[in-house]
C-alpha cells in the first residue's frame, strides 16, 4: 500500500502518531498536558497534542473519538469529525466531552482521539433548476422506518 509523506512537529514528549496495526485506518493522539485535567460530567475541554502537521494540498485530517475512550469512560470529541485542512499549521488540539455521570481523568499522554488522512475531492457546482428524483427524493431523518 502506497503512503503519503507528511511533514510533522512533536513537540510532546509522547511518540510521534502512528498506526496501531498494518490494516488500521487511523492513528491515535495523545494529551499533550502538564498534569491530569478532570473531566466533570457533560464539561468540555480543549486538550492540546503538540503535534504540528504540514499537509500536501488536497488531503485533510479528520479527528475522531476512540471507541475504547467512549464506552469505557463515557468521552468523545465535539465538532466530530474535526477537519484539519492542509494549509491549517497550528498545534492539533482535540475538544474533548464527558458525557458520562462521573468526573473522568485524562492523563499525560493518554490516548484521546485518532487521526485519519485522506484525499478531499473539490466540487465544481452546476447550477440547475431540477435535479433527478430517486425512490428516496428528499426522506429525511427516520424516513425509513425502524
Amino acid at each position: 500500500m502506497p503512503s503519503l509523506s507528511v511533514k510533522i512537529i512533536n513537540k510532546s514528549s509522547n511518540p510521534l502518531p502512528a498506526y496501531a496495526t498494518a490494516d488500521a485506518a487511523g492513528m491515535d493522539l495523545k494529551a499533550d498536558i502538564p498534569q491530569a485535567v478532570i473531566l466533570r460530567p457533560l464539561e468540555r475541554q480543549l486538550i492540546p497534542t503538540g503535534i504540528f502537521i504540514e499537509l500536501p494540498s488536497g488531503y485533510e485530517a479528520q479527528v475522531r473519538p476512540r471507541s475504547g475512550l467512549a464506552i469505557k469512560q463515557g468521552i468523545t470529541c465535539l465538532n466530530s469529525p474535526g477537519t484539519v485542512d492542509a494549509d491549517y499549521r497550528g498545534e492539533l488540539k482535540v475538544i474533548l466531552i464527558n458525557l458520562s455521570d462521573q468526573e473522568q481523568i485524562i492523563h499525560p499522554g493518554d490516548r484521546i482521539a485518532q487521526m485519519v488522512v485522506g484525499c478531499v475531492e473539490k466540487v465544481t457546482w452546476v447550477p440547475a433548476d431540477v435535479i433527478n428524483q430517486t425512490a428516496r427524493s428528499d426522506g429525511g431523518f427516520g424516513h425509513t422506518g425502524k
